[in-house]
């Protein structure tokens, strides 16, 4: 069992030094309340309505000031950091996320390969690549807001095993509803655990979750402020969820979209002997 803890904030438009400058006020709170896995939203130390442009202005390398800062914060504390930036390329801008391990260490950076409306304007979009990450929380993907809102996405990750899919986002108010409807249902899907960690404010719908392996609301944010979520994370219900809906081990291979085939490896947790 961990504590995992979602900063729900509001950024501060074309402001990267005074967000980080929050968003390490808001995970040293969250350490002292002993989080063990912090997660930040899509885009929150630049602001998400910003032109090309700015976004040029503003991204950063791997070895830049915001993933730098928080890889000597996590060193320091022995936490888990998912950091998403504006990742610089060359001539290319991606939406990214970095996974910093509990030493320091980058342990992988996922890039936004479904991009939505006015990002396809600003942004390269990445190859269709969904790694996963043992850490010391447990098995983990990473899926960028649109990202989860594709089904298979998310049932790629749990056939790799992911114990806890983390979703950073800026899902806007227009579409609450699907955040509400969709983030569950890929936990009960995959019968996973699923951590969606959203901005508030700016045309953002906030409430940011935390939902369990059977599709429930174990944890919800503020639709209207900023809030740090932290809830206890049980993988221990894995083994529950999978003896009451067995999805991952009746599928069958055959019915991924597109008639790729490949094998069903072994999911984590087996049904406990009786």
């Amino acid at each position: 069992m961990f504590q995992a803890a979602a900063i729900q904030i509001t950024p501060i438009m074309n402001d990267v030094d005074a967000n980080l400058k929050r968003g390490l006020n808001f995970a040293r709170q969250a350490i002292r309340e002993e989080a063990e896995l912090i997660v930040f939203p899509e885009l929150w130390n630049t602001g998400y309505y910003l032109s090309k442009e700015a976004f040029n202005i503003l991204a950063e390398t791997i070895e830049g000031k915001t993933i730098t800062t928080f890889r000597e914060e996590a060193l320091r504390e022995n936490v888990m950091i998912i950091c998403p930036f504006v990742e610089r390329e060359g001539e290319a801008l991606y939406i990214s996320a970095a996974v910093i391990g509990n030493e320091g260490e980058i342990m992988g950076v996922v890039r936004k390969g479904l991009l939505w409306g006015r990002e396809h304007n600003i942004f390269t979009e990445a190859r269709l690549e969904y790694p996963t990450f043992d850490s010391s929380v447990g098995k983990i993907g990473v899926l960028i807001c649109y990202e989860m809102e594709f089904p298979e996405t998310s049932r790629l990750l749990a056939l790799e095993g992911v114990e806890i899919i983390i979703c950073p986002s800026v899902w806007s108010m227009s579409a609450s509803h699907r955040w509400d409807i969709q983030l569950p249902a890929r936990a009960l899907d995959n019968t996973v655990f699923v951590l969606g960690v959203n901005t508030v404010g700016n045309n953002s719908c906030g409430k940011s979750k935390l939902i369990s392996p059977l599709g429930d609301i174990l944890a919800v944010a503020s639709d209207k402020q900023e809030e740090i979520l932290i809830r206890a994370v049980d993988r221990e219900v894995i083994y529950w969820a999978r003896e009451e809906v067995s999805y991952l081990e009746d599928f069958k291979d055959k019915l991924i979209p597109g008639g790729k085939k490949i094998p069903t490896p072994t999911v984590s947790y087996q049904k406990k002997p009786r």
